[in-house]
């Protein structure tokens, strides 16, 4: 089983309060992913995240297919960063770290995942072929979101 890692890094205008209160809801996530992804929360979820906080979903992430996803907050260091976790859904293992660093004016946005495929070779085939560019996709669609309404003109620099 390989071990995959995706990372982010994204300077935006914005206070790290700001920011936290954005990226820690997950009421945002149809903002910052493509329209296919389509997440529909199905737990409810508090105003403030906490550790051990459990968030059930049902997206369409692959081929239109909807698929459960329970996902838990497994550490929450407000407004600085928080982890979360799959415990029910496509992957072996997911880890997705989201941090804010204050730089001046600007905070620097971090994604840390770590995500392994089920399914052995064959889902490291699975991986190879759809998954890995379909996550790059979402994390560019976040990106290119993220720029457009927070982003530093290109006159700026991290």
């Amino acid at each position: 089983m390989k071990i995959h890692r995706l990372y982010r890094r994204q300077a935006l205008q914005m206070h790290p309060e700001q920011a936290w209160q954005f990226f820690s809801s997950p009421h945002n996530l149809n903002q910052i992913t493509p329209s296919f992804f389509n997440v529909d929360i199905t737990s409810p979820v508090p105003d403030d995240i906490y550790a051990g906080l459990m968030i059930s979903y049902r997206m369409k992430a692959v081929f239109g297919i909807p698929m459960a996803w329970l996902s838990e907050v497994s550490h929450c260091e407000k407004p600085k960063r928080f982890i979360y976790q799959q415990r029910v859904g496509p992957f072996h293992f997911w880890s997705h770290e989201v941090s804010f660093t204050q730089n001046g004016e600007t905070v620097i946005l971090e994604d840390i995942v770590f995500y392994s495929m089920r399914w052995s070779w064959l889902g490291d085939l699975l991986h190879t072929l759809v998954i890995e560019n379909k996550l790059k996709g979402i994390f560019d669609v976040r990106q290119d979101y993220l720029q457009t309404n927070w982003g530093l003109s290109s006159t700026e620099c991290l």
